[in-house]
């Protein structure tokens, strides 16, 4: 999942980079990469080392993921897009509910295999909302459902506007 410039303009104040100490070793990963890289993985419900090649490693996006969950910036993160999304009118944080439906897989094809065109997502509207609608976010979204003051935990200059 890629994010687009002004999804990325939402996250990238909860995105904090770590002052490194030591100046020694690789150079830091990009976090706008790092952070599509987790999406999918969370979106997929993939392994990560499933990853495909277009992503940083997937070591790396995992170490990434746990300092972020640890230090509560996913959550941010994630809130971030949540509210975002229902402001542009794509969901609905005081409505979502979890489903119990269980669907065996088909045979064949594996998860994260390449949608064909005809059933690919059309919008990165409808690539975010799907990723919402993965089992990952719903410990995030229940906590937004649950909170009344909501909109309280993200500044408006944070938000979208879309004209």
């Amino acid at each position: 999942m890629f994010l687009t410039n002004e999804q990325w303009s939402v996250v990238a104040p909860f995105v904090e980079p770590l002052k490194r100490l030591e100046t020694r070793g690789r150079p830091r990963q990009d976090d706008r990469r790092i952070l599509e890289g987790i999406l999918w993985t969370l979106k997929t419900g993939a392994q990560w080392k499933h990853l495909p090649k277009e992503y940083p490693p997937y070591q790396t996006c995992h170490r990434r993921f746990q300092t972020w969950v640890e230090s509560g910036a996913f959550d941010r993160i994630v809130m971030a897009l949540a509210m975002d999304m229902e402001y542009r009118g794509r969901i609905k944080l005081k409505s979502c509910f979890l489903d119990a439906t269980f669907a065996g897989a088909k045979k064949g094809a594996l998860a994260w295999d390449p949608q064909s065109v005809g059933k690919a997502a059309k919008s990165w509207q409808l690539r975010t909302k799907a990723l919402f609608q993965s089992p990952s976010m719903w410990g995030v979204l229940l906590r937004a459902k649950s909170d009344e003051t909501v909109h309280n935990r993200v500044p408006e200059r944070h938000l979208l506007r879309c004209g």
